[in-house]
């Protein structure tokens, strides 16, 4: 569902469903104000949106794209310092996923199996629950003009919804940088406490589980743009899309889902797991309703800005 100025000032107020555009056959290309569709519309769009012809028509659509004004902004705001944040960031991720692993192997006993399956398990869920979380978030909220966190990390996802295809361009560093940053507390934490605590494949086991989860965590947090990229790339390699299309990350079908405007559902974006359930109990939905009663703010309104342009 789509909320308005006028509802956030009404405490949240909902506008009613209606059919699709005529035109909604065309993914990023009905209008920014229409009302929220149901699930089963969205796949039809989403389907009508697959052909080779269709794909290559948005490609070269002068209102998204690289070429889109609004696109070339904001790609032009990506800094050197941006950059050398990031190389600092996937260093140390690297370096402490490194030592966590060895960590775990060490300290892996054939008795502590299943708990640790069910804590990987756990940590992957965890993870795509996260980055919904984080994806609603930067689209929903904020803007890029905001004190550091607007260019840092609100300007990426505006710049995905006007060219989506920019992430595909995007080398390893600047598609992992800042969620490397994110996990880099949780490695040290995983760290931390291999070294405080004893046995862990005995008395200290839950502290062994503990770290399983939030190792798996971190992975699956490190990758999620890695994971989002490939979703977006017309050939990925062979095993990427062997793990795709077993579900294992977000597959690329799947997630043109959310690449209809409004882009306001599906917002896991890790392995979209998390996807279906959280939107049979609208659950963005009374998360957005609850916080526009309660600041007054219309949801996507510099989304909606960016996309104008």
């Amino acid at each position: 569902m789509v909320f308005t100025s006028s509802d956030c000032a009404l405490g949240g107020g909902v506008s009613a469903p209606q059919q699709p555009h005529a035109n909604a056959k065309q993914t990023d290309d009905a209008a920014p104000d229409a009302p929220r569709r149901s699930l089963n519309q969205i796949a039809a769009s989403v389907a009508g949106a697959a052909s080779p012809a269709s794909a290559e028509a948005e490609l070269h659509s002068p209102r998204w794209g690289k070429d889109n004004a609004g696109a070339k902004l904001l790609a032009a705001q990506y800094t050197p310092e941006k950059r050398r944040f990031e190389i600092i960031s996937v260093t140390t991720c690297a370096s402490l996923t490194a030592i966590n692993l060895l960590c775990i192997a060490f300290n892996f006993s054939s008795a502590n199996a299943i708990g640790v399956i069910v804590s990987i398990v756990l940590g992957i869920f965890t993870a795509d629950f996260l980055s919904g979380l984080a994806h609603w978030a930067a689209d929903t909220w904020g803007s890029v003009e905001l004190p550091i966190v607007g260019k840092a990390f609100i300007r990426p996802f505006r710049e995905h919804h006007i060219d989506p295809t920019a992430i595909t361009r995007h080398d390893v560093i600047e598609t992992n940088g800042d969620n490397c940053f994110v996990t880099i507390p949780f490695h040290i934490y995983i760290a931390l406490s291999f070294w405080t605590v004893s046995d862990m494949a005995g008395a200290g086991r839950a502290a062994y589980f503990a770290n399983c989860y939030l190792f798996a965590m971190s992975i699956f947090v490190t990758l999620t743009n890695q994971i989002h990229k490939w979703s977006h790339t017309y050939k990925p390699p062979g095993w990427v899309q062997l793990l795709q299309d077993m579900h294992i990350i977000l597959p690329r079908k799947h997630h043109r889902i959310h690449h209809v405007s409004p882009h306001d559902t599906y917002y896991c974006i890790t392995t979209g797991w998390l996807n279906y359930p959280l939107e049979m109990i609208d659950f963005w939905v009374r998360l957005e309703k609850a916080l526009c009663a309660v600041t007054g703010v219309p949801p996507r309104e510099d989304d909606l800005k960016w996309a104008k342009m």
